[in-house]
């Protein structure tokens, strides 16, 4: 794929046939992947095919092969001029996204008190394959209070504070969902998974902040140097990972009705006006909801840890999700306009003075979580006014090893010991788990950091750094 270099940190595809806009891949010359072993290029200029996409299909700096869309991949589509709704553009797991939350403490103090707290987080969060869960749903109403209200509906029942809604994207929950759009098939794998982490890359974390770029909007976050926090990264689990499923083999079904031709079946989509871009859109926010809930619920049990062995309560500071199509009105050629954004492993980064922001971040920003890989630092951005692609940053460090490579690369090698002996406590369910994830398995988190930055995407304001793990 041929790449024009348009600046350090901006990379254009031009168009061709069948490409109806350019590819714009922002990333450092470094971080750009090997078009060798990876395709994601490809998935690129596959994406500027979709009917009424705007302007460019965009890749973030952690980009890497995916399905349909790569993950990092960034399209926005018009919903009044045929634009369409792709589920590969969302992802399996749907809602998958960061919460971070802080203490009253510093890393001193949490240092005596640390493996207690680490083995109560490890009692209390479900997690792996399997079910177990820290909600135990008593019958269909409920899980369908869970798809309709999300957090809400959990700090309802009693599991958070309003802060938690104030401090969420959506302020909890998205209020188009249609749990009648929601297969039985995904409401069965949802009903036993509700407050649980899952496997894969997905974690519970406790960090410190380690260094502080902005003072005064990292304040404003409630952040500062030394702190502990919790960071929490899972999604929508089996409900979510279906509804992908079923709505890719339906709309794979219907694109000849609407005339609709994609390079690949991966990129099944119909028009967001559709019967069927709606019903896909409805169920898509049910599993938006059900993971802002499962979030709110883990971090609802680690507040319990903390405040049984800590004495200090955790504070949320936003909850931000990074597989998502949301309907947004942006300007396109000086109108504005009604745009279907798909964001794949891709989050949204509202600059200062955005309306959608709470009152206390509105003149700062939205805050942006950027996860590590295990045993990294993490990082804190903000939204920065005027920034290329809807408003959208990238969402972690990025894969360059499948996790067989990467299991087969630490052969002989003991990960936890290794992360242990970088003072991580370490709670994790199996090796294989912990070795999928290892930092030689990704992307150095700073490089794409300073990429996303540097293409003008965000700004830093803080850098965090792993204590301890909990994983699946």
């Amino acid at each position: 794929m041929d790449l024009v270099e348009e600046s350090p940190y901006r990379f254009r595809i031009d168009r061709h046939d069948p490409m109806r806009v350019p590819g714009v891949v922002f990333a450092s010359r470094d971080l750009l992947p090997d078009a060798g072993a990876d395709k994601s290029l490809e998935q690129v200029a596959n994406v500027a095919t979709l009917p009424g996409i705007v302007r460019a299909s965009y890749a973030m700096p952690d980009v890497h092969w995916g399905y349909g869309f790569p993950i990092g991949g960034v399209a926005a589509t018009d919903v009044e001029d045929g634009g369409v709704v792709s589920p590969g553009g969302v992802g399996f797991d749907i809602s998958c996204g960061v919460r971070l939350l802080t203490a009253d403490l510093d890393r001193a103090a949490l240092r005596p008190r640390l493996d207690a707290v680490m083995d109560g987080l490890s009692e209390s969060t479900p997690r792996g394959m399997g079910k177990g869960a820290v909600w135990h749903l008593t019958d269909g109403a409920e899980l369908d209070a869970v798809l309709r209200g999300g957090s809400r509906y959990a700090v309802e029942r009693g599991f958070g504070v309003q802060r938690d809604l104030d401090r969420c994207e959506d302020y909890g929950a998205v209020d188009d969902a249609n749990p009648a759009q929601v297969s039985e098939r995904a409401v069965e794998r949802g009903a036993r998974q509700v407050g649980s982490l899952g496997s894969g890359n997905h974690f519970l974390e406790v960090q410190a902040v380690e260094e502080v770029y902005d003072e005064a909007v990292a304040a404003a976050f409630g952040l500062r140097a030394g702190q502990v926090s919790v960071m929490i990264h899972c999604g929508s689990r089996g409900l979510g990972h279906q509804i992908c499923t079923d709505y890719v083999r339906g709309m794979e079904k219907v694109m000849p009705r609407y005339g609709i031709h994609v390079p690949d079946r991966q990129l099944a989509c119909a028009p967001v006006s559709s019967h069927e871009g709606r019903a896909y859109l409805g169920a898509m926010a049910a599993a938006a909801n059900y993971a802002r809930a499962n979030r709110q619920l883990l971090a609802h049990a680690a507040r319990q840890v903390f405040a049984r062995v800590t004495g200090c309560d955790l504070d949320l500071v936003y909850d931000i999700s990074h597989n998502l199509a949301k309907i947004e009105t942006h300007e396109v050629d000086g109108t504005p306009r009604p745009l279907c954004v798909h964001r794949k492993g891709a989050t949204r980064a509202l600059p200062p003075g955005h309306p959608d922001l709470p009152d206390d971040l509105r003149p700062v920003g939205q805050p942006v979580l950027i996860p590590g890989s295990m045993g990294t630092g993490s990082y804190v951005l903000t939204g920065v006014a005027g920034a290329p692609a809807w408003a959208s940053t990238c969402h972690g460090a990025g894969r360059v090893q499948s996790r067989k490579q990467a299991t087969k690369a630490v052969r002989g090698h003991d990960p936890r010991r290794e992360l242990e002996a970088q003072d991580i406590a370490v709670r994790g369910v199996s090796r294989r788990g912990l070795a999928e994830e290892m930092p030689a398995a990704y992307k150095d988190v700073a490089a794409v950091v300073a990429a996303a930055e540097g293409a003008g995407l965000c700004r830093k304001v803080a850098r965090l750094v792993p204590l301890g793990v909990v994983k699946g």
